[in-house]
Order: C-alpha cells, then sequence, then structure tokens
C-alpha cells in the first residue's frame, strides 16, 4: 500500500500548521482558511473559475453537514429564552442546584451527567437535552460557561463518543477494518478509554482551577453572546412569570417529556440525527406551549420572534467555523468532490495519504507502531468526522505487531481513542459545536484550552497501551 506525496499534501501540511499556529494566538483564521481553499483549487486545476468557486462549493458542503445541529442550537435556545423570561427554568434546575454546589461538584456532575446520556444516544443529542437545564446551575456557583462548554465535551465527545459501548457504532467501524470480533475491541479499549479519561479531565479541572484563580478564565472568557447567557441568569419579577402553581405543573410535563423522549429513544433505537430530530421537535411544542402559557395574546407572535433569535444565535456561533471546517473538509474526499482526479493514483484524500506515508516512514516495532498509530489517529482526526481514519488504522495494526493477536485490538483501540477524541471530537472547533453553542461561547477557545490536556492525555494513553502490548496479563 503505497502513495505519493505531492506538492499538494505539502501545501496543505503548511496551511494546516499556519492554521493551528494562528489559532493558538487566538488569530482569525477564517480569512486564512478561505485563502487556503482558493490556493489549494489553483495549484490542483490552474483553472481560475473553479478555485474561485470552490470556495462557495465547500461552504456549501460544510454548511449542509452543519445544517441539521444549527437547527437544534437553533431551537432549543429558543425554548431556553422563554422557559426562562417565564420563571420554569428556576424550577426546572432547582434538582441540579442541589447537586452542583460549587464550581468543582460542577464540572464533575455535568461532565458525568452529560457522558451517560450520551452513551444511550451520542453526545449531541445528549448536549442539547441537559445542557441548557446544566448550565445556569453551574454558572450560580460560580463556574464560567467557557469551562461548562469544556466538561461537557470533554466527557461526551470524548470519554463517551470514543468508547460508544452501548450504541457500538464506532468500536463496530474499527473491528470491521481490523478485521476482528468487534468483542476484542471493546475490551482491549476499556483501559486505554479509563486511561485517556481520567488524565485529560484531571488535567482540565486542574487547569480551569488555576486559571480561575489566576483570572485568566473569568465569567465573561470565550462569551460569542453575552446577552444569551446574562438571559439565562436573570431574576425576573415575581408578577412576570407564570404563576407558581402553573410553572411547578408544567416543569413537571416538561421533564416527562423529555422522559418520554428518553424512553423512545432506547426502545426505538433512535441513533444521531434520529435522535436529534425527536428532542427538536419536543422542544419546539414546548417552546410554543410555555409561550401559549406565559402570554396568550402574544403567544404567536413571540414564538417567532424566539425562534428568530435562536437563529441569529446559532448563525452567530457557526459562522466563523465554516471557512476552518471547510478548509479541513477538503483533506478528505470533498478534495476529489470539488477537484476532481488531480491526486496521485489510490489517493484517499490529502489526509489518509499522509496516515499512510507516516506508517512506511519508521521501522515497524510494536512500540514505534503504537506512537506512529496515535500520530495518523492525529492526523486523520483533523478533517473532522473522526471516522474517516478509522478505516486505515485498522489495516495498518496488523502491519505493526504481525500475528500478535491482542496487539492488533489495543493498536487499532489506540488508533480509535486517538481520532475520536481528535476529530470526533475535543481539539476540531466544529466539532466542539453543540456545547459551545448551548453555553455560548466561541468553539475556537474551547478548542484552544482543551489542546494541554488532551495532548497529555494522549503521551499517557500511547504509553499504556505500548505495555498493555509487551505484556499482556496487563490488558
Amino acid at each position: 500500500m503505497g502513495v505519493d506525496l505531492t506538492f499538494i499534501h505539502w501545501l496543505y501540511l503548511l496551511m494546516v500548521i499556519v492554521i493551528v499556529i494562528s489559532m493558538v494566538y487566538r488569530k482569525d483564521t477564517a480569512i486564512i482558511c478561505t485563502i487556503g481553499i482558493f490556493v489549494l483549487g489553483l495549484v490542483a486545476t490552474g483553472d481560475l473559475l473553479l478555485a474561485t468557486s470552490s470556495i462557495f462549493s465547500s461552504f456549501l458542503y460544510t454548511f449542509n453537514q452543519l445544517l441539521s445541529l444549527i437547527l437544534v442550537i437553533s431551537v432549543i435556545v429558543g425554548m431556553t429564552h422563554v422557559l426562562n423570561i417565564s420563571g420554569v427554568n428556576k424550577i426546572l434546575i432547582t434538582p441540579f442546584s442541589r447537586l452542583i454546589r460549587n464550581y468543582a461538584t460542577g464540572y464533575w456532575v455535568i461532565g458525568i451527567t452529560i457522558m451517560v446520556f450520551s452513551y444511550f444516544f451520542w453526545p449531541s443529542p445528549a448536549v442539547a437535552l441537559f445542557g441548557a437545564f446544566l448550565l445556569p446551575a453551574a454558572i450560580r456557583v460560580g463556574l464560567p460557561p467557557i469551562a461548562v462548554a469544556i466538561s461537557m465535551n470533554l466527557f461526551g465527545h470524548g470519554i463517551a463518543l470514543s468508547g460508544d459501548y452501548l450504541i457500538q457504532g464506532t468500536p463496530k467501524l474499527t473491528a470491521e477494518a481490523a478485521n476482528i470480533p468487534i468483542t476484542d475491541v471493546m475490551l482491549a479499549s476499556v483501559p486505554l478509554v479509563i486511561v485517556m479519561g481520567l488524565v485529560t479531565t484531571l488535567v482540565s479541572f486542574y487547569l480551569i482551577r488555576r486559571d480561575m484563580k489566576n483570572g485568566s478564565m473569568t465569567f465573561t472568557t470565550g462569551i460569542s453572546d453575552r446577552l444569551y447567557v446574562d438571559d439565562l441568569l436573570q431574576n425576573e419579577e415575581p408578577g412576570k412569570q407564570l404563576p407558581k402553581a402553573l410553572g411547578v405543573g408544567w416543569s413537571i410535563c416538561i421533564v416527562l417529556l423529555f422522559a418520554l423522549n428518553l424512553f423512545a429513544l432506547i426502545y426505538a433505537d433512535l441513533q444521531g440525527d434520529e435522535a436529534t430530530a425527536l428532542i427538536l421537535g419536543t422542544s419546539i411544542f414546548i417552546l410554543i406551549i410555555t409561550n401559549l402559557l406565559f402570554d396568550r395574546k402574544k403567544a404567536f407572535t413571540q414564538t417567532t420572534e424566539h425562534l428568530v433569535s435562536g437563529f441569529q444565535f446559532a448563525f452567530k456561533v457557526f459562522t466563523p467555523v465554516i471557512p476552518i471546517a471547510s478548509f479541513f473538509y477538503l483533506g478528505g474526499s470533498l478534495f476529489l468532490d470539488i477537484f476532481g482526479d488531480v491526486l496521485p493514483h489510490g489517493s484517499q484524500g490529502i489526509i489518509n495519504d499522509f496516515g499512510v506515508a507516516i506508517s512506511q516512514s519508521a521501522m515497524v516495532t510494536p512500540e514505534m507502531g503504537a506512537i506512529l498509530i496515535t500520530g495518523i489517529g492525529i492526523v486523520s482526526g483533523l478533517d473532522g468526522s473522526g471516522y474517516s481514519g478509522i478505516a486505515l488504522i485498522g489495516q495498518l495494526s496488523h502491519l505493526f505487531v504481525g500475528s500478535i493477536e491482542w496487539g492488533i485490538a489495543t493498536l487499532s483501540s489506540l488508533g480509535q481513542v486517538v481520532a475520536i477524541w481528535i476529530g470526533g471530537g475535543t481539539v476540531v472547533p466544529w466539532a466542539i459545536l453543540p456545547a459551545a453553542a448551548i453555553c455560548g461561547v466561541d468553539p475556537i477557545e474551547v478548542a484552544r484550552r482543551n489542546l494541554i490536556p488532551v495532548m497529555i492525555g494522549l503521551v499517557v494513553t500511547t504509553l499504556v497501551a505500548m505495555l498493555l502490548i509487551r505484556f499482556p496479563i496487563l490488558s
């Protein structure tokens, strides 16, 4: 399995380095990414018209990829607003307030709650369903919105998605790629998921606590829409809210509606977009009924106004990410779809080509295999899906460990954990959008603050994988 790296590959890599450096230094990368798309198209095809139109084509592709998420966030934000002004939100967060007594318990309670429900129907629906209720309870005890987003993201799109032990979509893909039983992958992944999860969340909590003490993380850090967050915390006068008895009754009904959602998700085996669609529909009904209970005369116009404000908020959060995501999507199959067959024969996209090249560049030993698998997982995760590189990783695992069966499962699981944490994900900004949008913070800032904990976690997890391959009695 050979691959030739061309000038286009190295040009793309150079642009990725520039973009990452810009993110680290908190510079706006939208212009860099847009120019990068144009330059790649011009170099690849020599066609000025195609290179120019490729900007629109890649933006449109990204928008379609994110559209369902934009819709959900818009409706959730609109629903949250009307629940707040009617006083229902205060009643709903009362149980969480009893558990979340300070910023420390807020970080762990929120993270574990999101993780548990993410195992049932994946992180994005879980964040959309519970994030809006967990956020106000957390920031009332001093946990900044950006810390809430980090917690939900690390536990949901990190720990839960990298293991995926209930839905089993992720380990199934890994097992098929490595041609081994899915049970082998799941068993091998358990210690790696635990180590990665513990190290990353502990380091992240330490950094959050440190930054809060030295003042580099405050309530306003990373806030993309201060009005949205302030709205969650505002205290309306009792006369402007629903009567207490009606508010409590309707709050119970809302809890029952979402409980029925959970039952339906499990009973009907709804996952991903299907789960998201059910939550979105329920949220719209809650928004409408709450408006009718709160102010019948203005309910019809106010419902539309709340939806409009929700869409304005969602587009404000999502728009800066579209150019960045578009550029990184070009690292996968989108490049071939837009520019045609301009890469070497057999290429599966720029990012996958780099993965293959990395695998051919070093002496093959189990230890070196673990390092290379981690590197390939990081590179393949840059396209933002987390799944595109798993097939390649599964195939390469055989190459690095030969006939050592437990080694194949361990290396495949390591690649799965790395690719999902990076691209599925906690470092790629558009994978962070669900948690960032619910918390009203900049996803790029969340990704920047996730970088150090995740990198430390990857180093430790890779070392553990080496030990498990050399000493199988530990696994």
